[in-house]
């Protein structure tokens, strides 16, 4: 079974930034698409970003456009997707997870929760001046 793990979760200053790892292992991330999605405390877990296998599609909440855009990407001889946070808020506070979706032919990869089917445990982000 494929196995996901999160990392480079961090205590930033507003306006920070922060590179976020999904490293998988078992399996190759190839044939998977990739999304993150991110739970603040008593809050429902959002969707964030996504990529799709061989990264030629990529999409993006509208609550992180412009900062987070163009910075989601996919290192294959790593087995490792990442997510680059910039121009971080109070409200990005939350602890983010990554998910796989596959093996799939899909060349475009979802927002909801329930397309995917492997799950990391997260890592926390705490944006606090």
């Amino acid at each position: 079974q494929l196995q996901l793990e999160e990392s480079g979760g961090d205590s930033v200053q507003p306006g920070g930034s922060l590179r976020l790892s999904c490293a998988a292992s078992r399996f190759t991330l190839t044939y998977f698409n990739i999304g993150w999605f991110r739970q603040a405390p008593g809050k429902e877990r959002e969707w964030v970003s996504c990529i799709s296998r061989g990264g030629g599609f990529t999409n993006f909440a509208d609550s992180v456009k412009g900062r987070f855009t163009s910075t989601i990407s996919r290192d294959e001889a790593k087995n490792t997707v990442y997510l680059q946070m910039s121009g971080l808020k109070p409200e990005d506070t939350a602890v983010y997870y990554c998910a796989a979706r596959g093996p799939t032919e899909q060349a475009m990869c979802a927002m909801a929760p329930s397309e995917y089917d492997y799950w990391g445990q997260g890592t926390r982000v705490t944006v606090s001046s």
